[in-house]
């Protein structure tokens, strides 16, 4: 019997940050299996010009993006926090992301932290450590990725995977995991 190739996509995942920018890169399979090709973090000096730093940002996406020939970014969405520098740099960082994108014509997404916990662990208020353990799984790792920005970037990147709908031949519910099934469930009571 002849082996079947299973159609898969590589996801650029990144977790927007200016000190700390978490990349995981993963090719996931039309049956949800996913493989790790890369995890890392973009550093940049806090007390840089942000100019110099977000310039660095770049650099380092565009080399990964070099390397690693990603299908498609996808960036956590900034959302509203309380601290206005912190959300400012997460932005600044998301935009820099989008931007790579947009150089390199490959498609971007953004999903919500929530969306993010939501489609790894089943639960949209999962801890980091949740996310951690869950991801590792997924992946098949002998450990917990870290840090928690490199395992946050590979939690997007699975997540925007997943959403893309079943493999071929397949019911959306026969594709989704139990944790996505529920997720799907509550978005489509959500629209009622």
């Amino acid at each position: 019997m002849a082996s079947s190739r299973v159609p898969s996509v590589r996801v650029l995942g990144v977790d927007p940050g200016l000190t700390r920018c978490g990349i995981g890169v993963v090719d996931v399979a039309a049956d949800r299996s996913a493989r790790l090709v890369h995890v890392g973090v973009i550093r940049t000096e806090a007390g840089a010009p942000i100019e110099h730093r977000l310039a660095a940002l770049a650099a380092g996406l565009r080399d990964i993006v070099r390397v690693h020939d990603p299908a498609v970014i996808a960036v956590e969405r900034v959302f509203a926090q309380h601290n206005r520098q912190t959300v400012m740099g997460t932005a600044q960082a998301s935009g820099i992301a989008l931007l790579v994108a947009g150089e390199a014509g490959l498609p971007a997404a953004t999903h919500t932290p929530t969306e993010v916990k939501a489609a790894v662990t089943g639960y949209g208020a999962a801890d980091k450590r949740q996310v951690q353990t869950m991801v590792a799984r997924v992946l098949r790792l002998d450990r917990l990725p870290e840090p928690a920005d490199a395992a946050d970037a590979l939690a997007i990147a699975l997540c925007h995977a997943w959403r893309r709908g079943p493999a071929a031949g397949a019911s959306a519910s026969e594709a989704l995991t139990p944790a996505q099934q529920r997720w799907a469930d509550a978005e489509r009571l959500a629209r009622r």
